[in-house]
């Protein structure tokens, strides 16, 4: 047995333990946690360090996302006491009835059971995934990636003493320190063990985990986010709007990527919208008729379009109508989150309708999507798929349905 399977072995283990416990007790689990990053935020922050030393070739937003420091940790204590706060998943009423022979038939909430998570440069990850997985009564795997891996292990190695302070077993949560290429595969097919399996980081890694999983997988994550600027946007509040979803974060999945602007209007917004992204130190790239209004533009290549950024760069496209800025982002959209900036009730509704996406906002920046913006306490990714889980996926995602069934002797004829 390798040492993922024994991983594995003890997961299965554990979320039986982990199942049964009260609501009051996995609480508790993640008051002591909140309580360690507080007194142990030194550590967490050297191992950080160690991190950041060794990440140079990473962009200025991803090391931005890698950074763990004091406000970062309070934000995560925040989300862990958000968490708190939520009710039990697990909790009824659960629906009843009673089959014509007699018998009762009750329709449980349940945990999944172990869940593993597969991510990149992402240290927030291993204590968000760790309480989701706690509060809805799941053991979890984790194997992050190797540029933050001296910060996750301080992060999991605290959870786990969390765990033990309270007398529980610290195999609930695991992490994989081994950041191979193989540790990642071996994971891939711990079927015995592992009941779903969540990938975030790029399109590209996201990819690779869906096309070779023999363990089932809820597809995460990548955003190549658009906004389309209607003829009726109110231009300042679109300004507004679109400088927010780009940069305000520029590494994460909820921001902007590309931008589509009405032909009619683009003579008069093109210019506002290209100095106001410019001026935040985003590099514009457009086709010939956004690079015959404004010569700053520099050339899109095909590729361009269907690019996760995750960096200050944002490609601009014309379209004649709303009808084919839907058909140009269900063309290159990655499921994840898409915008209209539009006061045209009739283009809103027909973008609402029929644009492929987990999110669809009409006048509000694409960076809202997320679980805790959406009242979900933490959360453990955003669904770009359309079984079992779809957007934010908050506590009832790493739910299950069991039947529970209560008789008195009765036989099928």
């Amino acid at each position: 047995m390798t040492k993922i399977d024994e991983m594995g072995a003890r997961a299965k283990e554990a979320s039986q333990e982990v199942a049964a416990l009260s609501l009051e007790k996995r609480n508790a689990v993640l008051k002591q946690i909140a309580r360690l990053l507080e007194e142990e935020h030194a550590s967490i922050e050297s191992a950080n360090q160690k991190d950041l030393a060794t990440a140079g070739d990473l962009t200025g937003p991803m090391q931005k996302r890698l950074t763990i420091n004091a406000s970062v940790l309070k934000g995560i204590s925040s989300s862990l006491f958000s968490l708190i706060d939520l009710k039990d998943p697990l909790a009824g009423p659960y629906p009843s009835w009673v089959h014509e022979t007699g018998f009762k038939i009750v329709k449980k909430t349940v945990p999944l059971g172990v869940v593993a998570m597969v991510y990149e440069a992402r240290p927030n990850v291993t204590v968000d995934a760790a309480a989701l997985a706690i509060k809805s009564g799941n053991a979890v795997i984790l194997r992050g990636g190797k540029e933050a891996i001296q910060t996750n292990i301080a992060l999991a190695t605290l959870i786990q003493k969390a765990l033990e302070q309270e007398g529980l077993n610290p195999a609930i949560v695991q992490l994989i320190e081994d950041t191979s290429h193989d540790s990642v595969n071996e994971l891939l097919g711990l079927r015995k063990y592992v009941d779903v399996l969540i990938p975030r980081g790029s399109k590209g890694f996201i990819d690779f985990v869906v096309e070779n999983a023999k363990v089932p997988v809820i597809e995460t994550g990548a955003g190549n986010t658009h906004i389309f600027v209607d003829e009726s946007a109110d231009q300042e509040e679109a300004l507004t709007v679109i400088v927010n979803a780009k940069t305000s974060k520029p590494a994460v999945c909820n921001a902007a990527e590309k931008l589509l602007v009405h032909e009619a209007i683009a003579a008069d917004f093109l210019p506002k919208v290209v100095a106001a992204l410019m001026e935040k130190g985003v590099e514009i790239r457009g086709d010939q008729a956004v690079q015959a209004i404004d010569s700053r533009v520099e050339a899109a290549t095909d590729p361009d379009w269907e690019t996760e950024y995750n960096d200050l760069i944002m490609a601009i496209h014309i379209v004649k109508d709303v009808d084919q800025a839907i058909d140009w982002i269900n063309t290159y959209t990655t499921h994840h989150s898409e915008t209209i900036l539009s006061e045209n009730a009739a283009n809103v509704a027909k973008f609402m309708q029929q644009v492929d996406a987990a999110v669809v906002y009409q006048n509000v920046s694409s960076r809202f999507t997320d679980g805790f913006e959406f009242g979900f306490g933490a959360e453990i990714g955003i669904s770009t798929q359309k079984l079992h889980a779809r957007g934010p996926m908050g506590l009832p995602a790493l739910t299950t349905i069991k039947y529970e069934v209560f008789g008195e002797g009765q036989v099928r004829n």
